[in-house]
């Protein structure tokens, strides 16, 4: 009830009567009155106005369970939500319920990661109460060759939603590093359990600095937030929402011909490495060129010489910037 009363008073531009709201539950005005002061203990400013009702003022940066699913309205990507206050890794977690039978687009959120990681087996900062932390799970009926570009989807689709619910420009830097003004705010990992010949279900673990305000000394030269960029604070739950719409929308023009061909336009306005310089950190032998966007598997083509393109694959390489980060 809760979660239903927290939306009715968000979507209302007016008053919503105490009446109302015992006829629509069918419940006691001393039970609306107990959730009214639960919400405002978890800090939303709500007004009493006698014989008018009560009405949302300040929607602070909450994260719940209930702001969660009062937030997400998609087809099927958050249709279903767990939500944690602390726990090791949303990717971990979406794995066990994965193989507990929950179902395709299931998000797991956390307001706190203890064991977060990220590409490679890097360690992710994850305090609580400042950022994003959520994967999402998807039971996806193509080859498992095809799974790879679902990290470049995801990073469009973060892109998208920064810049379209946090008046920021954000670019991609390949294949799936959010940056703002050359620096990372956001980390994507995708993992997959693959039985011979199909996917069993896919995990995209997705972590954003969001009103994050300081950073260790080793990674402050190469890390930022999007409070730090924009010098405002932002609301997670809507962000998450929105990261969510666009994801299910790029992952519908994906499921067209299980590669990039549809999105691979606009991926490339994003993406920060393009046309300029990189060096491309190959376990074979590094070698550098210049960055020309990516073809429609999601590698990133790079010119090595005059008409000599190389299709980079993801997995273990990695490309820098040849003078930094980006």
């Amino acid at each position: 009830m809760k979660t239903e009363i927290l939306t009715l008073l968000r979507e209302s531009e007016d008053y919503v009567s105490g009446q109302e709201l015992c006829n629509r539950f069918g419940v006691s005005r001393t039970a609306v009155w107990k959730v009214m002061n639960q919400l405002k203990e978890e800090g939303y400013v709500i007004e009493a106005v006698q014989n008018k009702g009560y009405k949302l003022k300040e929607n602070p940066d909450v994260l719940s369970l209930s702001e969660l699913k009062s937030r997400i309205h998609n087809r099927w990507a958050g249709n279903t939500v767990y939500f944690y206050e602390e726990t090791g890794s949303t990717n971990i977690d979406a794995k066990r319920l994965a193989e507990e039978g929950a179902p395709h687009g299931t998000v797991v959120v956390a307001d706190k990661q203890n064991a977060g990681r990220g590409r490679r087996g890097r360690v992710w900062q994850s305090p609580s109460g400042k950022d994003i932390y959520f994967t999402l799970l998807l039971r996806p009926d193509f080859e498992p060759d095809k799974a790879a570009a679902l990290t470049l989807v995801m990073a469009l689709s973060v892109a998208q939603a920064v810049e379209g619910s946090c008046a920021v420009q954000a670019g991609i830097k390949w294949p799936n590093d959010i940056v703002v003004n050359g620096k990372k705010v956001c980390g994507i990992l995708t993992e997959m359990n693959v039985e011979p010949g199909y996917i069993q279900y896919v995990v995209i673990g997705v972590g954003i600095n969001v009103n994050l305000e300081d950073f260790p000394e080793e990674i402050v030269k190469t890390a930022t937030s999007l409070l730090l960029e924009s010098k405002a604070e932002w609301p997670r739950a809507e962000l998450l929402q929105s990261v969510l719409k666009c994801f299910e929308d790029n992952y519908e023009k994906f499921l067209r011909t299980h590669d990039l061909t549809d999105i691979k336009e606009e991926y490339t306005k994003h993406l920060v490495n393009c046309n300029r310089e990189v060096r491309v950190l190959d376990p074979k032998g590094e070698f550098e060129g210049i960055a020309r966007g990516i073809n429609a598997a999601g590698e990133l083509l790079v010119e090595t010489e005059k008409d000599k393109i190389v299709e980079v694959y993801a997995g273990e390489v990695s490309v820098r910037g040849l003078y930094g980060y980006v």
